[in-house]
């Protein structure tokens, strides 16, 4: 998915996650570079992210 596309299903604006790509530590999911201006999300990874940041009530 693009980068438009994973902030759109986060709901979050397109540089929110391009802010991610470039902070240290990186932040959000892992990314695909396939060339200079074009990143790319695997579904899977986004997924996998989504789950590590899980927070249950209990551990809240």
């Amino acid at each position: 998915m693009t980068t438009e596309e994973l902030a759109r299903m986060l709901r979050v604006d397109p540089s929110s996650v391009r802010r991610w790509r470039t902070a240290r530590p990186l932040q959000g999911p892992p990314f695909i570079v396939l060339s200079e201006r074009v990143i790319m999300y695997s579904i899977e990874d986004v997924r996998a992210w989504l789950a590590s940041r899980r927070v249950t009530p209990e551990a809240a």
